[in-house]
């Protein structure tokens, strides 16, 4: 079957220049984007129960945008000035150049891996006398507080915002020929709204190994899979299943 619609299960791209919207053009596709979950932020007193004390840390480890976003909102809420010393340790390039929306780059101490925690390891290793706090969502990736717990470096997590599922109702009536995921929760959304969905003809996209579990445990038949070494993005899994079946004839 002809893909013609396509449902992202993330927000709509704030870039002219995203590839989705190249995506649509080249392959004359109908794409929507409606966020299956979305973020909300713990109170300063939520963070204070979990016995955080923001000035006995030295160092930042920043795994997002969201991590950026609320631990410069807690910091405010809880009015605490951030010295001029403390280190960032952050995840890849896109949340290292995020900071700059709260800190003078030039100034500070920022050390940026390039995707994966893995590959930040051997930074945080140069500073193993720092005492690291990792701002997180309540569902922190699993292999994180084992990396960092192997490399016995003194480190804390906290929960400065948490993922909820959102409300899908709208869309109880409206079928795509593929769904787009790419987190497990976007997974538990899916059934949580729909209890009853039957994925029947709909192709399944999937972005990493974590997702794709979600998904078969669940049921689903996976039709697209990313990242590859074929297709490293999930804009490229989608133009070459688009191509294959939209060109069969």
């Amino acid at each position: 079957m002809k893909v013609k619609t396509i449902l992202v299960s993330q927000p709509e791209p704030k870039v002219e220049n995203s590839p989705y919207f190249d995506l649509i053009e080249k392959q004359k596709v109908k794409i929507d984007f409606v966020p299956f979950i979305h973020v909300e932020g713990m109170s300063g007193k939520d963070v204070r129960s979990q016995k955080i004390d923001l000035a006995q840390y030295t160092a930042i480890i920043l795994t997002s945008r969201n991590s950026v976003d609320h631990f410069f909102r807690i910091t405010e809420e809880l009015r605490f000035k951030v010295p001029d010393s403390m280190k960032y340790f952050c995840l890849s390039e896109a949340v290292a150049y995020y900071l700059q929306k709260y800190v003078v780059y030039r100034k500070r101490k920022i050390y940026v891996g390039k995707r994966t925690f893995p590959e930040l390891v051997p930074l945080i290793k140069k500073y193993k006398s720092e005492k690291f706090l990792l701002p997180s969502s309540d569902k922190l990736k699993a292999d994180i507080p084992i990396i960092l717990n192997e490399l016995k470096v003194d480190w804390k997590e906290a929960t400065f915002y948490k993922t909820v599922i959102s409300d899908l109702s709208g869309l109880r009536d409206v079928y795509y020929d593929v769904l787009v995921f790419f987190s497990p929760s976007g997974i538990e959304s899916l059934f949580e709204n729909f209890p009853d969905f039957k994925q029947n003809k709909t192709r399944i996209a999937v972005f990493g190994n974590t997702t794709v579990k979600a998904a078969t445990e669940m049921g689903l038949r996976v039709d697209i899979q990313a990242p590859t070494p074929e297709t490293p993005s999930m804009t490229m899994a989608l133009e070459k299943y688009i191509k294959e079946v939209n060109n069969k004839k």
